[in-house]
């Protein structure tokens, strides 16, 4: 199916810039302690790149959670194995509401 694997390519180029742009240096940055703005990002991140999969997958939605779950643990391992980023729990808990987020809104629509 050509649209499948469109939105395929679309969703990988998507879990990669998401990867490329966690990892980019960010110079002189003032990070404060808890930003709301950063988590919604992370939030609105996950949705989408799960949402996707949800649907690239829909029979394997365990398996995109817990994928998607992943994922954003890996990001936060990346950042704190590279140095010049920090790696927050609250970050992955963010991830974790946007995964959620997305399997509750597929579902609905799907049942919808």
């Amino acid at each position: 199916m050509q649209v499948n694997k469109i939105t395929f390519v679309i969703w990988a180029l998507a879990m990669g810039a998401v990867m490329v742009l966690a990892l980019l240096p960010v110079q002189h940055l003032q990070l404060p302690v808890f930003d709301w703005w950063d988590k919604a990002q992370h939030v609105v991140a996950f949705v989408v790149l799960t949402g996707g999969a949800l649907l690239l997958w829909p029979g394997a939605s365990a398996r995109v959670v817990i994928g998607m779950i992943a994922y954003g643990a890996a990001i936060e391992l990346a950042q704190w194995a590279v140095g010049w980023r920090f790696a927050e729990w609250s970050d992955l808990a963010a991830d974790t509401v946007g995964v959620a987020g997305a399997w509750l809104l597929v579902r609905g629509v799907q049942r919808w």
